[in-house]
């Protein structure tokens, strides 16, 4: 699922958990958390882990001093697992299949997400069928940006107007642009941050 946004200490908590674990096979006890991060009790310490465990950042497991568990988390200093989201129909809020490790000076923000452009290539914006589109929910979309949208069970991949209560979805190409009102079934994930895509087989 979608994950909400981090406050700032929450942020450095979660990119020190991040960078302790890449150089090491256990994650710090609280007492070391709120050494680091100079945090002045082990409850505050506590209370940011269950945040974050609210939020679908960590798990915790009850009763341990290092029970902490990074969703998703690959290994490797300065990088962070961004969620890939399923999209389904109806859902504004979208389940989480799987997790890429990535560098973190590529991710926006650490409640972007990956989600597979499903119907139709994006020339222009750099987008082809099927690949990962990076997206920052975090960022408002403005018109002219370059936005990912859930219509219905499809991730469109196109530059957004408002008109009204009317939403205009410009096509990368000629034609096909999309006007959706409150009635339709659609969600604006978030603003386009990158592309990922898999290398061709030779």
């Amino acid at each position: 699922m979608t994950r909400a946004p981090l406050t700032p200490v929450e942020q450095e908590v979660y990119r020190f958990l991040l960078d302790f674990l890449s150089t090491r096979t256990f994650q710090p006890s609280v007492r070391e958390i709120a050494k680091h991060c100079r945090i002045p009790s082990t409850k505050s310490v506590t209370d940011l882990l269950a945040s974050l465990e609210r939020k679908g950042y960590v798990e915790r497991a009850p009763g341990r001093s290092r029970g902490v568990t990074l969703v998703g988390f690959g290994g490797g200093a300065g990088t962070i697992p961004v969620p890939v989201l399923r999209v389904e129909a109806g859902r504004a809020d979208l389940p989480s299949d799987d997790h890429l490790t990535l560098d973190r000076r590529l991710v926006p923000s650490d409640d972007a997400f990956l989600v597979r452009a499903s119907h139709e290539h994006a020339p222009r914006h750099g987008v082809r069928l099927g690949d990962l589109v990076l997206v920052h929910p975090s960022s408002r979309a403005k018109d002219g940006d370059v936005v990912a949208v859930r219509v219905a069970n499809v991730v469109l991949v196109r530059t957004m107007r408002r008109r009204g209560l009317t939403l205009l979805l410009e096509a990368p190409g000629a034609g096909d642009d999309r006007e959706l009102g409150p009635g339709d079934d659609y969600v604006v994930l978030g603003v386009l941050a990158g592309v990922i895509r898999a290398a061709s087989p030779a």
